[in-house]
């Protein structure tokens, strides 16, 4: 009998690619607000819902749920939904494991890269840092604070935080907002351009979240960074040069983003670099280490 894992946050593209490279090895079940296979159940977080039937026999929870960080102004409303697609989201689940009296073996959260804060330095974090002072750290401590729950509850046997960078796929995300202006010609940096932008090709990251599922050994957290650091100058530049498109527009400027986009140009204007030595030291092994290959491999198709 293959093991059942559940996953969170089935609409997004990091759910639909992960499911593909486990469902050999494992059932797969998906919680959704809109049910369309046999194999979601409906769940709301807002109400309170969720459909029960989905924990039967489950051994491993994947929470990949979350409201997009940079797909709007952040208003007050939209910060109370950041952190609620979260957190709540995560409090229903075990809620739900409590009721039924399960215990899984594992609990993996998806976690952010901005826990240590949207600052540019020449500092290096590693997973011993200390939290950030800003919005979006606060929502990473929050975040990895209710995944925690699970083993302080005696839910899981352990819990595994997964501090992501900027997923890279060509289908969605960053990359996909980035390429129409540059294959037009008009792409550009954004600021100073010299602000870090820590990044992960789509497969590494899936391959990550299998790692974390397979190794009974690994909890607690984990960077998921490219080992390769880029400045988003950098990384304009190499996307051009793999689309073969000219970049000579000048840099859009700072009081333009913050204008367009408030405060979260914040997340935009600042980065800082990770180390992933932790999950490399693990035994992890990145496909996609080099920015050019990644880029490569996700364009020229």
């Amino acid at each position: 009998m293959k093991e059942i894992v559940l996953i969170t946050g089935a609409g997004g593209f990091v759910a639909r690619e992960l499911s593909k490279k486990i469902e050999q090895q494992y059932t797969v079940r998906f919680l959704t607000r809109n049910k369309k296979q046999a194999n979601e159940f409906e769940w709301d977080v807002k109400k309170g819902t969720i459909d029960e039937s989905a924990f039967d026999n489950i051994s491993h929870i994947i929470h990949l749920a979350g409201a997009n960080i940079s797909e709007k102004r952040w208003t007050d409303e939209r910060k109370k939904e950041l952190i609620s697609s979260r957190v709540d989201s995560a409090k229903l689940l075990l809620n739900t494991l409590q009721k039924k009296n399960i215990k899984l073996k594992s609990f993996i959260s998806a976690s952010g890269i901005n826990f240590y804060g949207t600052t540019t330095t020449e500092k290096i974090y590693t997973e011993n840092d200390q939290p950030g002072n800003d919005f979006l750290s606060e929502v990473v401590v929050l975040w990895e604070k209710s995944a925690d729950e699970f083993q302080e509850q005696n839910l899981a046997e352990r819990v595994v935080k997964i501090r992501t960078a900027i997923v890279l796929s060509e289908k969605e995300g960053a990359l996909k907002k980035m390429m129409p202006p540059i294959q037009l010609g008009i792409g550009s940096p954004l600021g100073s351009g010299r602000q870090y932008m820590p990044w992960i090709h789509i497969k590494d990251i899936c391959s990550v979240y299998e790692f974390a599922l397979q190794n009974p050994n690994i909890q607690g957290v984990y960077n998921a960074s490219s080992p390769q650091h880029t400045t988003n100058e950098n990384f304009t530049k190499k996307t051009a040069e793999v689309l073969k498109k000219p970049l000579f527009m000048p840099n859009v400027p700072t009081f333009v983003l913050k204008i367009l986009f408030g405060e979260l140009a914040d997340a935009l204007l600042e980065g800082s670099r990770a180390s992933s030595q932790k999950i490399q030291d693990a035994g992890f092994q990145f496909k996609f280490p080099d920015l050019k290959q990644a880029l490569e491999d996700l364009l020229k198709k």
